[in-house]
């Protein structure tokens, strides 16, 4: 074009993205490696504070913090807020919140919104934009990168025409048409006011192949990325793909481990790495959550639409242990932690140490195995079938997490929870402290615990009929068993009060009791012999514990019996016994 000045790429990359503070080399200078050990593993949380954090999350935070710690390496939160549309207020903190919650803390990165800890920041991608515009602009005097001045309409026009012809879609080759206009052409295009966004020049091709070693998933193909990405967008941002190579890179990620649904895009990522001249990080790619569906009985990923556990504000609102989560989270992880942790009763999670066989049942390269450090077993966790997220699992995991507290651990457990969603519950708790705390230690501080509580809201359903606050409140259906005649009922009862009963009996007594009783209404005390020969009795000792149980209870199931009448206390035991005419009217409802 006549009369226009001739430019250099520097000089056109210097007019496209100018005043950059640093060059790209500063940058490198700035961003020095990290002095860690050999073999110590750099690993990122990186989410976009657009929401909470779901399970599949916590599952990817949870591994690459041990990934970091068992190896003295660093585990980082990142910001990736480039999407400001979407950016929810106080969203770092909203999401720093809900994670330590779960144990899951930063050795450096974001420590709330405004503020930050470690020397590789800022931690929040915006703003990190002139360190973006800075490779952004090495690749334009390069020639690998150039505006573009595609609309939406014109964007769509190339789609359409692709579909018609089929060919695939995308801005790439011929039909990126803008990476053939003239740098001075262009410039004029801007000056006059024209918005642009820069795109990579792509140098892939498709029809080569890249190949990733994937950490959990081996070998991959896939083909070469040809698509000319956009780098900065036209609000001056960079788009993520760009982004997360530089900050990978400058903050020495050696491992990335996230979601299976960016396999497709590690094309990109590593033709980015490549351009830039990085060298790239290690991928782990984790398989989503599975759960078998209720309905179908197939298996599918776990959703928010679907299934509330999702969330993670749900194990907060139902009660379940964080330990118990993250005990989960580990048995998940890796098969044998199951196993080591009923050998290792008082060892934490961060004891056991997830390791990788060797690289060839890994199927990866890895640079560095050194002798005596061991690392996540990768093979272990779930890959292309998906990982089983079993929710009666986990509640069986915190049955038995549950059952190991004391008597005033649970106590203070119970009662955090129940100050926020059952303040019912909360006032007996705090009324009856000493008597709560007993009830708590029923069957408790013994070789084989009780496990009757998977979550903290358990306990009020376990054992409201304890209080009588509750036990006149709320009637369930009385169910006394194989006895169901109102008569035979009462008989059973006025005799064990009139001429058994005494608070003073020790459990042996007390027991021996029971037997007598049985034999003078008729039934069978010898278990053995009542197994043997059911036919010739009545019932069992097992009919007439359940009579008093049921009466003084309303359930048929409990813990034990004599330490619930003991606890009870002669007063409340002879009172729920004098009203057995109502005892035995069935009552039908239920606050639970």
């Amino acid at each position: 074009m006549k009369g226009l000045i001739i430019m250099t790429n520097k000089e056109f990359a210097e007019f496209l993205l100018p005043g950059v503070k640093h060059t790209w080399q500063e940058y490198e200078e700035m961003y020095p490696e990290r002095d860690l050990k050999e073999g110590a593993i750099v690993t990122r949380y990186a989410p976009s504070p657009t929401g909470l954090p779901h399970m599949g999350n916590l599952f990817q935070c949870f591994i690459a913090k041990q990934f970091a710690k068992q190896t003295d390496g660093v585990f980082f939160l990142r910001i990736e807020d480039t999407d400001t549309a979407r950016t929810v207020e106080n969203g770092v903190s909203k999401i720093l919140n809900v994670l330590k919650d779960f144990n899951i803390t930063f050795d450096e990165g974001m420590t709330s919104d405004t503020t930050e800890k470690g020397k590789y920041g800022p931690y929040k991608q915006s703003e990190r934009k002139d360190i973006y515009w800075a490779y952004a602009k090495k690749l334009i005097e390069e020639d690998l990168a150039y505006p573009s001045f595609a609309t939406k309409e014109e964007l769509d026009t190339i789609r359409e025409t692709q579909e018609k012809s089929k060919q695939r879609i995308g801005y790439y080759g011929r039909w990126a048409k803008d990476r053939f206009i003239p740098k001075e052409e262009a410039v004029e295009r801007i000056k006059n006011g024209e918005k642009f966004v820069i795109r990579l020049k792509s140098p892939g091709d498709f029809y080569k192949t890249v190949v990733l070693n994937d950490l959990i998933k081996g070998k991959i193909e896939m083909p070469e990325n040809d698509i000319d990405e956009i780098i900065i967008k036209n609000d001056g941002l960079p788009t993520y793909h760009f982004a997360h190579a530089i900050d990978d890179h400058l903050m020495h990620t050696t491992h990335v481990i996230r979601g299976d649904e960016w396999v497709s895009s590690t094309n990109k990522h590593i033709q980015f790495f490549n351009v830039l001249g990085f060298n790239a990080p290690k991928y782990a790619h984790i398989a989503p959550l599975m759960k078998v569906d209720e309905e179908t009985g197939n298996k599918r990923k776990i959703s928010k639409r679907k299934d509330p556990e999702f969330g993670l504000v749900y194990y907060h609102e139902e009660g379940i242990p964080i330990e118990a989560v993250m005990l989960y989270l580990a048995t998940i992880t890796n098969s044998n932690f199951e196993a080591w942790f009923d050998c290792n009763k008082d060892a934490s999670i961060d004891d056991f140490k997830f390791e990788i066989v060797n690289e060839e049942i890994l199927r990866v390269n890895i640079d560095v195995l050194i002798e005596g450090i061991e690392l996540v077993e990768f093979k272990k966790i779930g890959s292309s079938g998906g990982t089983s997220y079993d929710l009666p699992k986990l509640f069986n995991i915190s049955k038995n997490y549950l059952s190991k507290l004391t008597k005033d651990e649970i106590y203070d457990r119970v009662l955090n929870y129940s100050k926020e969603f059952d303040t019912e519950f909360y006032d007996l708790l705090v009324k009856y402290e000493d008597y709560s705390k007993s009830i708590f230690n029923i069957e408790r501080e013994q070789k084989k615990p009780r496990k009757d509580y998977a979550t903290y809201a358990d306990a009020k359903k376990q054992i409201w009929y304890m209080y009588d606050e509750l036990f006149d409140k709320y009637f369930e259906n009385y169910d006394f068993g194989k006895i169901t005649d109102k008569e035979e009922i009462k008989n059973i009862i006025n005799t064990y009060i009139d001429e058994y009963y005494d608070e003073n009996d020790d459990k042996d007594t007390w027991f021996n009791k029971i037997k007598e009783l049985t034999e003078k209404m008729g039934y069978c005390s010898n278990m053995k012999e009542y197994k043997e020969n059911p036919d010739n009795y009545r019932g069992s000792t097992a009919d007439i514990s359940n009579v008093i149980r049921v009466a003084l209870t309303t359930k048929l199931t409990t813990p034990d019996l004599y330490e619930i009448i003991n606890i009870l206390g002669d007063a409340e035991v002879r009172s729920r016994f004098s009203n057995v005419d109502n005892l035995i009217v069935i009552h039908i409802f239920s606050c639970f």
